[in-house]
């Protein structure tokens, strides 16, 4: 007792407390001036995303851990670091529902660090972390924080990879991933997270010598407690314990008073075996922390309790394991997460148990919700155009991406010279097209070259004015067909080479023919060439003009007399002309139909209706100007926009073409086409452009979304010709396709999963083809003065025309045919619906220049007055032998359009109704008679016969017939019912089966002689024929009767 009372009393004096008060206090502030120093330390969050397919086991984590031990300082630089040895911290998060890989790394270790984990992970993307998932804002009411610890000394190993069957990673995630999917009560577990932090800081092997005095203490029987002071315990009170034990058990003596041996146990021995085994490695001073965030508290128990439950996974049997350690809800314990603070010593793991707790997933790793790398990433060529900062070398490099391959990041472009082997852009919408075009478009801005942009949707036109400089304004031609009020005028038929005239047409029935794919036909384009080639000779000609030429013949025949082309003239004079009404009826339609379905439009039409072009193609690509063509098919229409951007692109393909006139190609000024979702524009002829559009320094850049939206002659042109390629996301359609220009670096998985922004470029340098490789796409600069209005309103007053202007121009050119505009009436019953004015036109027209048939054979004189259609083609009857007619004996036979008599139950009753008719009723009746359904024909009558009517001869009848009398009445007499009728009694009839049609008379022809019995008169019968190449008929006007 009295020994006890003297170290009491020997504890409290003040000249032992004083020295141990003082040494406390020089170890906190050592631990504040560490906790300072290592907050004062630069650092950076690294994702890292590894692809699916990784094949790297759990070894290649320990030979990354054994490379990364080489941060280690030495006693020299701990002196000069300020005694602060860097430490690193890997990390598994679960946040939104997604699970990614950190380091968390010092920005002086960030290259070294990459450097190793591209080594043994080559396939690994790493980069920068935008934001750091454990400074966000979100508010949770719950936060629950704790420790892994070990069970036993440091110098026992926990279970390894080495000992596991399937990866002990999967567990851990297998946790993460269930945050998604479960909630319980009325709390969503979306709002969930999990973190799980692993700090790793490299020690000496001095560690080994510790372990090796641990070995000893077990071998001589001991606990080993002395080796507890380089534990993770410190100065527990195991330790006090073990001292005091040590004080008071005298040591047991063998014989000649050495200690006797102790017998080691088959556990010990064990334990021995391992730690002797553990200590063979590497070792880090290992602290790993957990983190709960979420709404309710039973949860958050419940969650830690799991994912404390996956790191016993490696505890072992008579070894070592983990233990939770210091839980607690308190918010501010989420700080030291938050800084990565490491200020202890942690306990003891080599470079394979570290391995085994993190290591990247690999196939084996089936976890949902891990957030694998997009794709693999390849090495940029050496000779990869590079922006340097020197204007110099950078003005002949259009920037627009950024390397990505293993941290390197580098700015890059095409050089001006490989941009004349084209560019074609593919990815689904979103993936980051239309900025690759709009980053090349802005270096050509700033290096004054000149360019087109044709845009379907508005956004990359409206978005470039923004970065014009008012330097440059002038410069700008905006084309906006959606800007009503001031048309732009744009002619594809103007001709300002007369040597294109064939290539016009050819594109225009290019466009066309895209437009009109599933519907066409070649009758149809024969005659829409033809007709084209005939408008191509007239001035000033225009699209809407090729529904004058096929329906207005005054039109057409003008047009005819500025034609110079030989086998223009003979269609249309000879082949054209022997077609009949029908035939030209059915022929014309489809051409009508096709080309009034954008004519139709006042927006277009407006546009293409101006017979001069207010811009010149040719001129802005020859003065380096900028042509913006904004063609958004939410204001016009789709199938507008398609045919306005078709005819633009052919328009700028002629232009280049024309350049041909400049000898020396070196000359020709280069000019950059931008076509964004290009299919839409894209004919079988852009395959010459693609082919020969670098000749005449037309360079193109064109993008879509899909291969199938292009027809297989433009896609053999696109792969064929094509020299730099870029492929952003596509889908899994496309990717087997194009992964054969990007092999072997890339796969087709690898071109499914990019990332926006992120693509593969199998790029052209100095003309030769390099390795594909990835990138980044550049961010778009902010616009730093924006002119757009100013550019609109310069664009109206140089290229545009007022809309009532435009308007009143094209309504003064185009002219109602003249076979569909008024005409004096014919009968007496029509002028009294028709009334005109005596003094301009009179009631009863004479016109002696109109055909006009005289019919002398009373038998066939109520058939023509019934309008019964003939055709050209048909052939005379035989003849009849002439008798006497009477009105009584043979009443007019009336028809119906397809050529059947009426019923004749209706002449029946008009027998029982009427009176005998005089001669002045039965001209009045037939006159009205013949009105019904005539109007056509008496419309066609006032034009010359030699040119085609445009309404099938079936349905037509001439007017001018002679009214059925008795003794066959002059035509004339009908308006005058009240005149005697001059009657012709001895006047030898015609035969009924020819008439001879003139301007002036009908003569009848004489027929051979047919000697057959008489036969009752027959009416007319209607054949209408199309006309065939071995037979066509001719106009010689004559009607045909049988």
């Amino acid at each position: 007792m009295e020994l006890i009372s003297w170290i009491f009393g020997l504890l409290l004096s003040w000249y032992v407390w004083l020295p141990i008060v003082l040494f406390l206090g020089y170890l906190t502030w050592k631990n504040y001036q560490r906790i300072d120093a290592v907050k004062a330390i630069e650092s950076t969050l690294l994702i890292l995303e590894i692809p699916k397919a990784n094949d790297k086991s759990e070894m290649a984590a320990e030979q990354l851990f054994a490379s990364l031990h080489g941060i280690l300082r030495d006693k020299e630089e701990l002196k000069l670091n300020g005694g602060i040895q860097e430490h690193l911290s890997f990390e598994i998060a679960s946040v939104n529902g997604q699970i990614r890989f950190y380091v968390w790394v010092p920005k002086a270790l960030q290259s070294f660090v990459e450097g190793q984990i591209y080594a043994q992970y080559p396939t690994v993307q790493i980069h920068e972390a935008d934001e750091d998932y454990v400074s966000h804002e979100r508010e949770h009411s719950v936060i629950y924080t704790s420790e892994i610890t070990l069970t036993d000394s440091e110098f026992l190993p926990i279970k390894s990879f080495q000992s596991f069957e399937v990866d002990p990673l999967a567990g851990i995630t297998g946790t993460l991933a269930k945050l998604e999917s479960e909630s319980t009560g009325s709390t969503p577990s979306s709002g969930e997270e999990l973190w799980v932090q692993v700090l790793v800081r490299p020690i000496p092997d001095t560690w080994h010598k510790d372990s090796d005095n641990w070995v000893k203490s077990v071998k001589s029987g001991g606990s080993g407690a002395m080796t507890m002071l380089t534990g993770g315990e410190g100065f527990s009170m195991k330790w006090i314990l073990g001292l005091l034990e040590a004080l008071w058990k005298p040591p047991e003596q063998g014989a000649g008073g050495a200690p006797a041996p102790k017998e080691i146990s088959e556990r010990n021995k064990t334990r021995i075996s391992e730690a002797e085994k553990k200590a063979t490695k590497l070792g880090y001073q290992v602290k790993i922390r957990l983190a709960y965030l979420g709404e309710d508290t039973t949860i958050a128990k419940q969650r830690m309790q799991a994912i404390v439950g996956t790191f016993k996974q490696y505890n072992s049997t008579n070894l070592n394991g983990f233990r939770v350690s210091g839980a607690s809800f308190k918010k501010e314990d989420l700080g030291q997460y938050r800084a990565r603070l490491f200020i202890d010593k942690g306990f003891v793991l080599n470079i394979e148990e570290v391995a085994s707790v993190f290591h990247l997933p690999h196939t084996n790793v089936e976890t949902p919700n891990i957030v694998w790398a997009s794709s693999k990433t390849a090495e940029p060529p050496a000779k990869l155009p590079i922006i340097t900062g020197n204007a110099a070398i950078d003005e002949n490099i259009s920037a627009f991406g950024l390397t990505n391959f293993r941290g390197i990041n580098h700015q890059f472009g095409m050089l001006n010279f490989d941009r004349s082997r084209h560019m074609y852009v593919i990815g689904q919408t979103g993936a980051g097209k239309t900025g690759t075009l709009s980053l090349l478009a802005l270096s050509d801005i700033f290096h004054n070259h000149g360019y087109a942009i044709i845009d379907p949707h508005g956004d990359f036109a409206v978005d470039n004015m923004r970065f014009i400089p008012a330097s440059r304004m002038k410069d700008v031609v905006y084309f906006n067909p959606a800007d009503t009020a001031f048309p732009l005028g744009f002619n594809p038929l103007e001709v300002t080479d007369p040597s294109m005239k064939s290539n016009i047409s050819s594109e225009v029935i290019g466009v066309m023919k895209r437009m009109f794919g599933e519907s066409w036909g070649p009758r149809l384009e024969y005659i829409l060439r033809y007709t084209i080639l005939a408008l191509l000779d007239r001035p000033e000609t225009t699209m809407l003009d090729i529904t004058r030429m096929l329906t207005d013949k005054k039109f057409r025949k003008e047009t005819l007399s500025y034609c110079t082309d030989t086998v223009v003239m003979q269609f249309w004079t000879v082949e054209f002309a022997s077609w009949n009404d029908k035939f030209v009826a059915e022929a014309v339609a489809p051409v009508l139909n096709k080309v009034g379905a954008f004519t139709a439009n006042p927006v277009i039409r407006n546009i293409i209706g101006q017979p001069k072009s207010t811009i010149n193609i040719r001129e802005i690509m020859d003065d380096g100007k900028i042509l913006i063509v904004n063609l958004s098919k939410g204001l016009i229409g789709e199938d507008n926009a398609s045919i306005l951007g078709s005819f633009l692109v052919t328009k700028i393909q002629l232009a280049a073409m024309s350049r041909s006139d400049i000898p020396d190609i070196k000359d020709r000024r280069p000019f950059y086409l931008y076509v964004d979702e290009f299919q839409n524009f894209a004919t079988d002829s852009f395959a010459t452009i693609l082919s020969e559009a670098r000749k005449y320094a037309l360079n193109l850049t064109v993008a879509n979304q899909y291969i199938s939206q292009m027809n297989e002659t433009v896609r053999d042109a696109v792969f064929g010709n094509v020299g730099t390629m870029i492929c952003f996301r596509v889908s899994a359609d496309d990717a087997p396709i194009l992964s054969k220009q990007f092999e072997p670096q890339f796969e087709a998985n690898d071109l499914l999963q990019m990332h926006n922004r992120n693509f593969v470029i199998n790029m052209v340098i100095n003309g030769e083809k390099t390795p594909a490789f990835s990138a980044r796409t550049l961010q778009l600069p902010p616009p730093q003065v924006d002119n757009t209005a100013h550019i609109i309103e310069h664009s109206r007053q140089l290229y545009s025309l007022p809309r009532a202007e435009v308007e009143k121009s094209i309504s003064d050119v185009i002219q109602m045919p003249e076979n569909l505009q008024k005409k004096p009436p014919q009968s007496s019953a029509q002028a009294k619906q028709w009334p005109v004015d005596p003094q301009n036109k009179p009631a009863v027209p004479a016109q002696p220049n109109k055909p006009r048939i005289i019919i002398e054979n009373p038998s066939l004189s109520s058939q023509a007055e019934q309008g019964s259609s003939v055709t050209q083609s048909q052939q005379p009857q035989p003849p009849r032998q002439p008798q006497q007619q009477n009105t009584a004996a043979n009443p007019p036979v009336a028809l119906n359009p397809d050529g059947t008599p009426v019923k004749k139950k209706r002449t029946r009753s008009r027998k029982k109704k009427n009176p005998p008719a005089t001669q002045s009723d039965q001209t009045t009746q037939n006159s009205a008679s013949s009105e019904v359904g005539n109007t056509e024909l008496q419309r066609q009558q006032s034009t010359p016969t030699n040119e085609i009517p445009q309404a099938p001869r079936q349905h037509q009848q001439d007017s001018t017939a002679a009214p059925t009398t008795p003794h066959g009445a002059s035509p004339h007499r009908r308006e005058q019912p009240h005149a005697p009728a001059q009657a012709s009694p001895h006047k030898p009839s015609p035969d009924p089966t020819k008439l001879r049609v003139d301007h002036t008379k009908v003569v009848p022809s004489t027929p051979p002689v047919d000697k057959k019995p008489l036969q009752p008169p027959q009416p007319p019968v209607v054949t209408p024929q199309a006309p065939t190449p071995q037979q066509k008929p001719q106009d010689d006007g004559i009607l045909r009767l049988r």
